[in-house]
C-alpha cells in the first residue's frame, strides 16, 4: 500500500472510531492539475461529534500512517471542518452543511467511492 493510500485508510478509520456518516472518498489522481490526490468526505449530526471525528482523524492518521496535518480550519464553530494533508483534503460536516455545499457534485468526473 502507497503512503496516500495509507494516509486515506487511516483518515476512514478515524471516522469510523467516532461515527462518522456517509463517508466518501474522491479520487483526483486522474484529473490534470488537481489540487490533492483525494477528498474523504463524512458528515456527522452535531458539532461535538464533528469535532470529535477531526481530533480521531488528526490522532489515527499520525498514529497509523506517520502524517502530520498541515493546515486545519473550522474548529470555532465546527460546521465544517477542514484538514489538508496535502495529498488528502478531507471534509467533516454537520449533516446540514454538507447537504447544503454538495461539494461532491462539483468533481463529477472523479472516482467517487461510498465505505461501508
Amino acid at each position: 500500500m502507497n503512503k496516500t493510500a495509507q494516509l486515506v485508510a487511516s483518515v476512514i478509520e478515524g471516522i469510523k472510531e467516532k461515527k462518522g456518516n456517509n463517508i466518501v472518498s474522491m479520487d483526483f489522481t486522474a484529473l490534470d492539475n488537481s489540487i490533492c490526490n483525494y477528498f474523504v468526505i463524512c458528515d456527522a449530526v452535531s458539532d461535538k461529534n464533528v469535532k470529535a471525528i477531526a481530533n480521531s482523524v488528526e490522532e489515527f492518521a499520525l498514529k497509523k500512517s506517520g502524517e502530520k496535518i498541515i493546515y486545519k480550519e473550522g474548529y470555532e464553530n465546527s460546521e465544517w471542518i477542514l484538514l489538508d494533508y496535502t495529498d488528502v483534503i478531507v471534509h467533516i460536516f454537520q449533516t446540514s452543511f454538507r447537504k447544503f455545499y454538495n461539494i461532491e457534485s462539483l468533481w463529477a468526473d472523479t472516482v467517487i467511492k461510498k465505505e461501508a
